[in-house]
Formats: structure tokens, sequence, C-alpha cells
């Protein structure tokens, strides 16, 4: 930590001095460190000792293996809650923190969908998109949900009004940092958080998001890194549209329309087996319903059975969850 908390000594010239001098410990003794910070590393360590912080050096298997492949990643990293959520598969999920309602809730339904799949959903914990990603993979069961990536100190909460997301998050999920315990986020702090959102996800998906914005730029590191783009789109006149739209217009993200892009096969197995399940008279109710509503009045004339046959098998395939009773009678899920 001496190294790294030296002004000037980031990753590529932590990696090139430890290099030279062929251990960590005979590299901090040639700089000379100061005691000034000698002891702000020290309280630095006393106070995340009392927090409940661990530092997680880039040979540790807690390490996230995809920011690991990224050129000039942080060395250490800091966490807070549940470290076994760094072993999980991740997925990248950012946008504007001006979100509309629809779009916060389209991605925190995708969200949840990732989580229940056992993903882990990254995002930066800014207002907006961030949280709605969060809060939607903390909806699904589990304590390794979401990973949020903080441009402060790994303690400092920002912004402050997402102190209770914070809380959750620690509780079931975790926080991490490159920065010291204590620090407060500078501007320039969050692109390089961005950059990170990017390296730990194997895939990334863009929700509304201005041409100009942090998101465009995590979407431009996740290019770079080779990772898989997905962009939810929006309606384009709306400013907001301008960044995921014009991914997908120039072929660089892969259009989102929702979870089927992820898991369709799997929904389609499972409504077959379903249908397989059903007994011939619900099959047969089945394959005449469909997005127009039927009372079971017509069913009974079109399948050519009783009204209280058709009673029976619709109470059954309801509870399959299959069919729906809307106002004019009964659709097909």
């Amino acid at each position: 930590m001496l190294i790294l908390r030296t002004p000037k000594i980031g990753p590529a010239r932590y990696a090139e001095i430890v290099s030279t001098f062929g251990s960590v410990d005979a590299a901090a003794e040639s700089l000379g460190v100061n005691e000034t910070i000698r002891d702000n590393v020290a309280r630095e360590m006393d106070m995340a000792a009392k927090l409940g912080i661990t530092y997680i050096c880039d040979d540790d298997d807690l390490y996230p293996e995809n920011l690991r492949t990224v050129k000039n990643h942080p060395i250490v990293i800091s966490a807070r809650g549940n470290l076994d959520t760094l072993r999980k598969r991740a997925v990248g999920m950012v946008g504007t923190r001006h979100a509309t309602a629809a779009g916060m809730d389209f991605m925190a339904n995708l969200a949840n969908t990732f989580a229940s799949h056992n993903y882990a959903v990254v995002s930066g914990m800014a207002m907006g998109t961030d949280s709605a990603a969060h809060r939607g993979a903390l909806r699904a069961d589990g304590n390794t949900q979401t990973i949020a990536v903080l441009g402060g100190g790994v303690d400092y909460i920002w912004p402050t009004e997402n102190e209770s997301l914070y809380a959750e998050i620690i509780e079931r999920g975790v926080v991490i940092s490159e920065m010291p315990v204590g620090f407060k986020p500078v501007g320039s702090n969050f692109v390089q958080r961005n950059r990170w959102i990017a390296g730990i996800a194997e895939k990334l998906v863009l929700g509304e998001a201005d041409l100009k914005s942090g998101s465009m730029t995590t979407a431009r590191f996740a290019i770079e890194m080779g990772r898989e783009l997905w962009a939810i789109p929006s309606h384009p006149a709306d400013s907001r549209s301008l960044g995921p739209n014009s991914l997908i217009a120039n072929g660089t993200a892969k259009l989102c329309m929702g979870e089927s892009d992820f898991w369709g096969d799997e929904k389609k197995t499972k409504k077959e087996t379903t249908k397989n399940q059903n007994s011939e008279s619900e099959n047969e109710i089945l394959d005449k319903l469909g997005t127009i509503p039927l009372s079971e009045s017509v069913l009974a004339q079109i399948v050519k059975k009783s009204i209280s046959e058709i009673k029976r098998d619709l109470v059954v395939l309801e509870l399959r969850g299959v069919v729906k009773k809307v106002d004019n009678g009964y659709i097909r899920l």
C-alpha cells in the first residue's frame, strides 16, 4: 500500500518498480517513503479494519477475473460486503442519471432477471439508471446479487441520497473501489470508475444515455475491451435516446428488447414443457387462445365442450400461469 499511496505511482509505474527491485518490500524501500505517507497509510488501514473493509490484490482469487485482463488494472481494490459476489459472472448495466420512469423500470426488471440467472449486476450506484439496476438485482433471491463500483473510497457514500441503497448492497452484494478509504470523489475519478465497470463485466447493457455522457464512455471502454455490448432503444425525439440508438444504428451494439434476447430458448422450452404436461382438452383450449380475449361461451362453441368443462380447464391453466383472465374473457400468456 505504501507504493500505491505514493504520489505519481499508478499501476504501470508500480509494476515497473517492483520488477526492477524484485519485490514489493524492496521497491517500497527504494522510494524512501516519508513519515507522512506512512502515517496516512496506517490510519487508512486502521479505518478499513474497523469498517470491515478488505483489500484485494490482483493475484488474489477474489479479484474479478475479467478485470485482471484489463491493461493497467488496479493493483489493489478495496471491498465491503459479501466478497463472494466478485466470483460470479457479471453484467454491466448503465445509463443516464435522468432516466425516464419507463427506462428505469425496464432496466430494473432486466437486472432482476440477470440476478435470478446467477449473474452479478455491476453498476456505479449513481441516481437514475444505476440505482434501478442495483435495486432490480436486489429483488432477486440471494446475497451475491450486485456490485457497486465507486469513484471515491469504498466507505464514502455518493450520492448521499443512496445511503439506504448502499446499506442494502453491502448486506446483499459488494461495494468496491480503487481509491483510498475515506477518499471523497472528484470528477476525474468517475471516468476511471466507468472503465472498471466495463472491465469487470463480460457484457454491458446500455440504457437511456445522451451522446456525451459517462455511460457512453463506459460503452466505449466495453468496445475497446471486446465486451459484448447491448443497447436498449428509446424514442428518437428524446435526447436520452441518442446514445443507445446511435450504437444500434451503426452496428456497434446489439439491439436489446428484453430478457428474451438472453434466455429465449429457455423460455420456449419452459412453455413447451408446460404444454406437454396439459391434458388433451386443455391443450385444445390453449391452441385457440391468443392475445385477443375469448369468453368462456365462445371457447365452448369453438372446442365443442360444455361451459362447465371449459371453466374447469381454464382454472387449471390459469393456476399454471399459461392463461390470464381479463375483462372480456381469457388470453394466452
